[in-house]
Order: structure tokens, then sequence, then C-alpha cells
């Protein structure tokens, strides 16, 4: 039987040189060289979503997706939880030093949060444990 741990996580991700890309709705949006951090969710499994992040051939359906085409994919925090944490720990994410939007209302459609990717500049992010 597959595990199936719901909860958020974080994709710890380095863009080696900067990159200008199509984003779904968002359209053109730049990311500069350098460290990020995607918080997202997955209530029906963390492994199953993260398995699809780290696939390269996949439908470009979530922000992620078009990004995870042109950045290093270095390292997964997961938090698991039976309800939904993917603000609350977004907020942890962005208060870090250093973090700043990394690309406005990315991955952030459906909340108010200002976006779920942080950009942490040339410096490697470290995540707070759960």
């Amino acid at each position: 039987m597959k595990q199936r741990t719901p909860g958020a996580y974080h994709l710890i991700l380095r863009v080696h040189r900067r990159v200008a890309l199509r984003v779904g709705r968002l359209g053109a949006v730049s990311f500069p060289a350098g460290w990020y951090v995607y918080t997202g969710s997955a209530m029906g499994g963390v492994e199953a979503r993260v398995a699809r992040h780290r696939r390269r051939q996949k439908p470009l359906h979530w922000h992620i997706d078009y990004l995870l085409g042109a950045a290093e994919l270095v390292d997964v925090v997961v938090v698991p939880a039976r309800r939904r944490l993917e603000c609350e720990r977004n907020r942890i994410v962005l208060s870090l030093p250093g973090a700043r939007v990394g690309a406005p209302r990315f991955g952030s459609g459906d909340c108010r949060c200002p976006s779920h990717l942080a950009y942490f500049g040339l410096t490697r992010p470290q995540i707070p444990a759960p």
C-alpha cells in the first residue's frame, strides 16, 4: 500500500542563471539566479505530489510546473498535517532573513498570500523544522 501523508511541503530550488518564463495566467515572469522556496500542500498525500514535481515530463498545471522546468530541485521539506498549513508555512518562509516574494501571486491564486514562492538571492535558505 502506498504511503499517503497529508500536509504541506517546501521545495528548495536553485535557478543557476536568470530565466524568463511564461507562467500560465501570470504571463511573463523573470526569475533571477539564486535560491527559491515554493510552499505547497497535498492533503491527499505529499509523496505523490512531490513525485510529480520531480518528473521532468508532465502536463503544466500549477505555476510551479513552469519553474521546475528551469530550476534544480535541491531538497524537499515535508510538514505532515491533518489540516491545511500551506499559508501558515508560507508566512514562516517569507519571514526568514533575506526572503522576499519570488513572483507576485505565484502559487497563491486560491488564497490571500502575496506569493507561495520566496526568493533568497544567492544564500541557500534554512527552512525551520515543523
